[in-house]
């Protein structure tokens, strides 16, 4: 069957706080210029904000310069930061941290509690007022390129394939979107961005990309132990000093608490499970009182990436670029990328728009790299740069150390500190064999504060098609026994926050790894901290994965 094909100016892969700055920031534009730029947006994710998973605390810079009259149009930001907490954990007792202690750029003032993904879902319809066409359940699946070696844009997936790949009788090919210029904001560890760095040899030249694992539950609480405009954040128990990671809790609308916790990567244990710290850090003394009388209601997990400005890849290639969580500009301590990632689709759009009134198509937005440097965002980024590398001293000095870092840049003594430490290695390969290791004994689920994988992973929605071809695909079916069972325990059945994987008894004796793809809640941390990258996350069919509210 031929693919249907429909042609752009600027085709955009993702509708998260990236794409979406993108997309308005090109019509923006056009209509200054009394221009038409025909603008298509793709989303995997049922409807836009479906996949978004974040804390989330919100710096409302991006916005400000995107849409200066958010408030006038209700964008679902309306609990503001009132009191900032920071505190160190052991195991029965929290200690707080003064805030005077801690670096102005900790400082939360100023900005926004929110649900991340209501916030996209209000971009969504911005965008498409002013004229974007966006296309929820089509994830792209494939990149297309033309003759000479540049992008011509992507296509969907098919639809209707068995999971032997076999056409059932509703099969519909996937469909091609041709564009002068094609932006993709994947998020994190995204499969096309992923294919472009190697396609491209983006990531030539700069420090391996490091990644965290966040996973959050959002509760309706006892409205007496509600603190609307409450942040706060954590480090310590239940993780040890060589184990990098923290917490957050923050106490918004109508008696709501996020919490989360994020753990880091390269973690060395192989028995070490991020779901169950996670679970086990809400039984705190000081933690779980929140929780007392109160109500999980969702669920979810996502990766983030950690790497910061050294980790950054090449932006542009010929025919696109590079924008939000596909290249990474999260601020590692702040805990925050939603405005360095809105700000960094405006200003790929800003160049594509410029490129477009030369009548150029499909060569280097070169422009882009170049206004990234001079921003505000990449001065973000800067500031922090060797913090997350600074950890690999341990958590303690680790922490000391960044805290000394940026204290000297906020007080505008950067040139004390003009040195950039590097991230030495990928994290798949910051695990020991098992032998080496202490096995973790994880307390039971208690079913008031801590709760089984299954019973979270229904309140994120997820559901797949049953016949389709699994998007877990194994590049070797003999690895995950031969290797990650044999000498890591298997690690993919503890680093998986969904159940997805699972070690059970074959047929004719001994064990093998079992996928259950439909569990998955694309935080894509399998493909990440595989320590084989034996395990390759793509697209699923249209529609598929979580469906977060309020998340």
């Amino acid at each position: 069957m031929q693919r249907e094909m429909m042609e752009y100016d600027v085709v955009i892969v993702g509708g998260g706080p990236a794409g979406l700055a993108a997309a308005i920031r090109l019509k923006q534009l056009a209509a200054q210029a009394q221009r038409e730029v025909s603008v298509c947006l793709l989303e995997k994710g049922s409807e836009i904000g479906a996949h978004i998973l974040s804390g989330a605390v919100l710096d409302p810079i991006a916005l400000n310069e995107l849409m200066p009259d958010w408030q006038a149009k209700n964008a679902p930001l309306d609990t503001p930061v009132t009191e900032d907490r920071f505190l160190i954990l052991t195991e029965q007792n929290a200690y707080g941290i003064p805030t005077w202690l801690l670096p102005p750029l900790m400082n939360n003032h100023g900005k926004y509690i929110a649900s991340l993904g209501n916030v996209c879902r209000w971009l969504g319809a911005q965008a498409e007022a002013l004229g974007v066409e966006i296309y929820p359940g089509f994830p792209a699946a494939e990149v297309l390129y033309r003759d000479d070696g540049a992008v011509s844009g992507v296509a969907t997936g098919d639809l209707g394939l068995a999971k032997d790949g076999t056409r059932k009788s509703e099969y519909q090919p996937g469909m091609e979107l041709r564009a002068k210029y094609t932006l993709f904001a994947e998020g994190v560890r995204g499969s096309l961005s992923q294919e472009l760095m190697k396609h491209y040899n983006l990531r030539d030249g700069v420090d391996p990309q490091k990644y965290g694992i966040g996973i959050k539950e959002l509760w309706q609480v006892d409205p007496a132990r509600h603190k609307r405009g409450l942040v706060m954040h954590s480090q310590g128990w239940p993780l040890d000093s060589r184990t990098g990671g923290g917490s957050f809790l923050y106490h918004f609308g109508e008696n709501l608490v996020s919490v989360g916790f994020v753990l880091h990567l390269n973690y060395e244990n192989p028995h070490l499970s991020p779901y169950d710290e996670f679970q086990r850090f809400k039984t705190h003394p000081e933690i779980r009182g929140v929780f007392a009388g109160g109500k999980r209601i969702a669920y979810g997990a996502r990766a983030i990436n950690e790497g910061g400005l050294q980790s950054i890849p090449k932006l542009t290639f010929p025919g696109g670029a590079l924008i939000g969580c596909s290249a990474g500009f999260l601020n590692v301590p702040r805990i925050k990328g939603s405005h360095n990632a809105m700000k960094s689709g405006m200003l790929a759009a800003e160049a594509a728009f410029a490129a477009l009134g030369e009548n150029r198509a499909h060569d280097e937005l070169q422009a882009y790299p170049g206004a990234f440097r001079r921003s505000w965002a990449y001065a973000d980024l800067y500031k922090v740069r060797n913090v997350k590398p600074g950890l690999k001293w341990g958590l303690w000095l680790g922490t000391l150390h960044g805290g000394l870092h940026m204290w000297l840049n906020d007080l505008g003594l950067g040139a004390l500190v003009p040195w950039t430490l590097r991230h030495d290695r990928p994290d798949h390969e910051s695990l020991k064999s098992a032998a080496d290791c202490v096995p973790i004994a994880y307390p039971k689920y208690d079913g008031v504060i801590s709760f089984d994988r299954l019973s979270s992973v229904y309140l994120s929605n997820t559901n797949h098609e049953e016949d389709q071809p699994c998007h877990l695909r194994l590049r070797d079916a003999s690895v995950p026994v031969a290797v990650n069972l044999a000498k890591y325990a298997g690690p993919e059945q503890r680093f998986c926050p969904a159940g997805v994987y699972e070690f059970v008894a074959a047929e004719g004796g001994g064990q093998r790894l079992q996928i259950n793809a439909q569990n998955c809640v694309h935080c894509k941390t399998c493909d990440i901290k595989d320590p084989t990258q034996n395990i390759q996350w793509v697209t699923p069919e249209g529609g598929g994965g979580p469906n977060y509210s309020n998340m």
